[in-house]
């Protein structure tokens, strides 16, 4: 495992040296300025067999504006997310996403085809409006983690420990 990056996969033996480099450059320029649901930082990728093909794993961290009443608000929208939203997602490649919470720390955990790409998603989003218009409402109780550039939004966090028997 080079460099902390645990990829397991039967059908590919591709170390996507390359491929994180190209998505690490869209961390600080397209991601920070584009609010998309995924925006985020630096990763490493876990591929993982799929019906038949290899996926993507992400792990990202968000902040939530630390009050209760709010970060229950966040919660009952998620509850029912707007259908276009659900199909932009889609759209761009993502088979699952988890939201999960603890105090107000959020991780997102997601699954992708390995066709996905974080500047195509950007892209997308960036013209589309209802996907925008979601984006300002969530920003409205989100808050960076600590650290980040400004305008960054959800970060890619990197594996440090991998099981799989």
């Amino acid at each position: 495992h080079r460099d902390g990056d645990h990829r397991r996969c039967r059908f590919s033996r591709d170390h996507g040296g390359h491929h994180r480099q190209h998505e690490r450059q869209y961390s600080d320029r397209l991601y920070g300025t584009v609010s998309l649901l995924l925006c985020g930082a630096v990763f490493r990728t876990q591929r993982i067999p799929h019906k038949n093909s290899c996926t993507k794993r992400y792990c990202l961290a968000l902040d939530l504006i630390d009050d209760p009443i709010r970060i229950a608000e966040y919660e009952e929208i998620h509850k029912a997310v707007r259908p276009e939203i659900l199909l932009s997602i889609e759209k761009s490649g993502i088979l699952s996403m988890e939201i999960f919470r603890t105090g107000n720390r959020m991780f997102m955990l997601m699954e992708t085809n390995d066709d996905f790409s974080f500047a195509d998603k950007a892209a997308a989003d960036a013209s589309d409006p209802k996907v925008q218009e979601w984006e300002e409402l969530m920003w409205t109780y989100q808050q960076a983690l600590p650290g980040v550039k400004p305008g960054e939004k959800w970060v890619l966090l990197d594996s440090i420990f991998s099981f799989r028997s």
